[in-house]
């Protein structure tokens, strides 16, 4: 059982995939799945990450502030501002160039805890600034928002904040407090966070898709573009600052992975409440999603297969010393 449930949320690139299919082909099995019922979904997922984090995860920031705090900025500049100026350089519409902005204004996602696992990088550090970039999220968002896609269509930046503070701060608050008053009930819950999470997204990324279906088909190239050359620049900066100030190569992968995975779910959920007359604006995050994890997934395998023990080289500093500053 608990090893069908495992494979079943490591395909969930294949889930997501099949569900924009289908709500592709056959918009009406997923049009319905919107307003709060999106809203809830994503709620779940973040409730989920709050069940996997503990008061003590938190002590961790003091052994090794500068990484997170580089990692933070490079989340929230690197991300917004690539977003922007790929918009531009492929004259998206306004709509998806917004859609696109708002992928690069979000915190990382939870698939990046897992990347870096399978990437054999500091885990850890990886889950510590998911955390940070997420708790930032709540302020980073609206602004960064406002201030990029503003150029294309008035931002409620007000309302953005609201709207993070319902699907991030409360459920991820939450979780941490189950977790502390009910650690017993904490970590029986949390067993089913990832699973309840896959479903959560794939529904999302489906409903997406169905009510975008007619107008999807003529930009899908566009988008692919667009959110390949995105993530690829998330994952290619992250590790090359991380690598100038000296970080050992974990680090520098787990950075990289940190910086060019979003939270896909919260993009495409912030885009459909705060934008209401610009539906296109949440089909970036489907595409960003996609892309994301395969070019993730592929960086995983190569560092997997780089850092194997029978390769690992000489100079790969031991796992025991990464939360060392340099």
């Amino acid at each position: 059982m608990k090893n069908g449930l495992n494979i079943f949320v490591n395909l969930y690139p294949v889930w997501i995939i099949s569900s924009s299919f289908l709500g592709y082909v056959y918009p009406p099995a997923f049009a319905w799945f919107s307003g709060y019922w999106m809203v809830g979904a994503l709620a779940l997922v973040m409730l989920g990450m709050g069940l996997t984090l503990h008061v003590n995860d938190f002590k961790e920031l003091t052994k090794m502030p500068f990484a997170v705090i580089l990692g933070a900025m490079l989340q929230y500049t690197v991300m917004p501002f690539s977003a922007y100026f790929i918009g531009k350089w492929l004259q998206l519409e306004p709509a998806l160039a917004v859609g696109l902005i708002i992928v690069g204004c979000c915190p990382g996602g939870t698939a990046s805890n897992v990347i870096t696992y399978l990437a054999r990088g500091h885990l850890a550090l990886s889950i510590i600034m998911t955390t940070v970039s997420t708790m930032l999220a709540i302020v980073a968002t609206p602004l960064l928002c406002q201030l990029l896609a503003g150029q294309y269509v008035p931002v409620d930046a007000l309302g953005l904040f609201y709207t993070t503070v319902q699907v991030v701060l409360i459920p991820v608050a939450l979780g941490v407090f189950i977790n502390y008053r009910f650690p017993d009930f904490g970590k029986k819950v949390s067993l089913a966070g990832p699973v309840v999470s896959v479903w959560a997204i794939v529904f999302i990324a489906g409903s997406i898709v169905a009510q975008s279906a007619g107008t999807i088909a003529d930009n899908a190239l566009k988008l692919f573009i667009a959110a390949g050359l995105l993530h690829i620049a998330g994952f290619i900066l992250g590790y090359l600052f991380t690598w100038i100030f000296r970080y050992n190569p974990a680090i520098c992968r787990t950075v990289s992975i940190e910086v060019g995975m979003q939270n896909g779910g919260l993009a495409a959920v912030l885009a459909k409440r705060n934008f209401p007359m610009e539906p296109l604006s949440a089909v970036p995050a489907v595409f960003s999603s996609v892309m994301q994890t395969l070019i993730g997934g592929l960086l995983a395998a190569y560092w997997r297969w780089q850092t194997a023990p029978n390769r690992k080289s000489k100079k790969e500093i031991p796992m025991d010393r990464d939360l060392q500053e340099p």
